[in-house]
């Protein structure tokens, strides 16, 4: 047996027991370079051409879908915003309708964010089971009938239970589609569907916003007052919607469905091409070990508490920016709805500039955040020190595109140490709940008693927890550095290769469950010794 491999026993001999575990463990790493090297054969067989021609196919099914559910999505919760700023001060408005204060007002989305929080983790868990297809249908067409019936409601008892419903209706979504995109784009891809989702989502401010100004023009129609027609028209488009989704959106690459625009070696292709920790097709609907690795590894809360941290001071912002823009008097009624664009509008202009500039990996994704964090944090302390009205709609602006543009490579990032399909789906759902605290905080630090002095202090705290979301965000790189050198080493590699010589890239890959070191003297030498600056 020692001659097998090469050496020479011991006076003592190792026993049958210890000879066949060293059998089997032979067996098994010859069992895993065999496949190791059939995989890069296989993908050796493509050309760069081949692959660009696949991941179109895969972006036409996925890009513009993902993106309408997100802009979809972002319409729907933050029109509650929008509505509370038609006909103000008139019998209409929805605060007077419903004899609300603007305090018990903000309650409306705290709310929403509470019951998100508590179905989040519930309903991702259930994504495997269920298919994407289906479970995203239904999250749709639920959420779309609950926001139809906010029209009805009659009191503030009524709009938070409306709001409630609504959240548990929604959870889910944005953790699943980032879940599904895990078996379909590679970590160093992500940037790409990520730009698309977050990119539309800030539209939905630009057509919320003009929805809102043209719906206006509604109010007493029907006897319905504007901000009833806001709820029951864009929750119908939502139901609407749904079929769309039922018939359009894939499942995962070797799904039977998927072979109805795929070829199967192209199905086998966009699975094989994945790095190790990916999920896949044939992957168990539940995998009770993959839930309990993800909650001892310290990346999870790491990543969690820099999301909540931003999370709070972006939604604060978010959700008093119609009662900002209002009140510093550029334009009157509807007008004033008008003014919330130009934040949208740049915030996605950063969004495409920001996808583009990680396809090309210059830096790591937290290299990136370093810079995005900072340029956030200027213009809400920006907020909380200057009284002069261009200043603040200025800040408003800016400080909205940075905070916007921030989850671009934080959930590329965040792609990179997920593993297997229950562990992405519990690890997403499970950070992207906890981190919708800022969504409860948020809304309630604009109490009426701070408006006197254009909510200074709120502004203030908001600026603090971006600060401590950019220290959050310094340790979690800390704690991920080596697989997010390997990822843009690997990216650059893929680069080169197909820049060289026309081929996909098939040699080693990314490595996650045993990473490569890179820094403090640890192993992977050689891979340094390829002229990659550590950044």
């Amino acid at each position: 047996m020692a001659a097998i491999f090469g050496e020479t026993p011991p006076a003592a001999a190792a026993g049958p027991e210890k000879e066949a575990k060293i059998v089997s463990s032979s067996n098994s790493t010859s069992g895993d370079e065999e496949l190791e090297a059939d995989r890069k054969a296989f993908l050796a067989t493509f050309t760069a051409e081949e692959d660009k021609a696949i991941r179109r196919k895969v972006d036409r099914r996925f890009l513009w879908l993902i993106g309408l559910i997100y802009i979809l999505k972002n319409i729907d919760y933050q029109n509650a915003a929008s509505v509370k700023v038609l006909q103000v001060g008139q019998p209409t408005n929805i605060l007077v309708q419903l004899g609300m204060t603007a305090d018990e007002y903000n309650w409306v989305q705290s709310i929403y964010f509470i019951s998100y929080i508590v179905f989040e983790v519930p309903s991702n868990l259930l994504l495997k089971r269920m298919t994407p297809r289906n479970w995203q249908t239904r999250i749709l067409f639920s959420w779309g009938a609950v926001l139809m019936c906010h029209a009805a409601v009659e009191n503030k008892e009524g709009l938070y239970a409306a709001r409630f419903f609504l959240g548990m209706a929604e959870a889910g979504m944005f953790p699943g589609i980032a879940a599904q995109l895990c078996s379909w784009y590679r970590s160093d891809e992500m940037g790409k569907p990520i730009m698309w989702m977050f990119g539309f989502q800030n539209c939905s401010g630009i057509v919320g916003s003009l929805l809102a100004y043209g719906i206006s023009y509604m109010d007493g129609v029907g006897g319905w007052s504007a901000w009833q027609w806001v709820y029951l028209l864009e929750g119908l488009v939502t139901v609407l919607f749904a079929a769309v989704v039922y018939f359009v959106l894939p499942d995962y690459p070797r799904s039977a469905r998927s072979a109805s625009w795929l070829t199967p070696r192209e199905q086998e292709y966009l699975e094989r091409r994945l790095s190790e920790n990916a999920p896949r097709t044939d992957d168990a609907c539940f995998n009770k070990a993959e839930v309990i690795a993800s909650l001892k590894d310290p990346r999870t809360y790491s990543f969690m508490i820099s999301q909540t941290l931003m999370n709070l001071g972006g939604y604060a912002l978010t959700w008093q920016l119609p009662t900002v823009t209002t009140s510093l008097g550029f334009a009157g009624l509807p007008r004033n709805q008008l003014l919330n664009i130009p934040p949208a509008a740049a915030s996605v202009l950063a969004i495409i500039f920001a996808g583009w500039f990680m396809k090309r990996a210059y830096l790591t994704r937290p290299a990136f955040i370093m810079w995005i964090c900072g340029g956030a944090l200027v213009f809400y302390i920006l907020l909380a020190a200057t009284s002069d009205r261009y200043a603040i709609y200025i800040a408003c602006t800016f400080g909205m595109m940075f905070y916007s543009v921030y989850f671009i490579p934080f959930w590329a990032w965040r792609s990179s140490t997920l593993k297997g399909t229950t562990g992405t789906a519990f690890t997403l759902a499970f950070q992207s709940c906890v981190g919708q605290v800022g969504g409860v905080i948020g809304p309630q630090l604009f109490q009426s008693k701070y408006a006197h002095n254009g909510y200074k202090v709120p502004f203030a705290i908001s600026a603090a927890a971006i600060g401590l979301g950019w220290l959050g965000s310094c340790v979690t790189w800390y704690l991920t550095r080596n697989v997010e050198h390997d990822v843009k080493r690997i990216r650059r590699l893929r680069i080169e290769t197909e820049r060289r010589s026309g081929k996909v890239y098939a040699e080693e890959d990314v490595k996650v469950f045993e990473e490569r070191k890179f820094y403090g003297g640890g192993g992977g030498g050689d891979n340094n010794k390829k002229g990659d600056a550590v950044v």
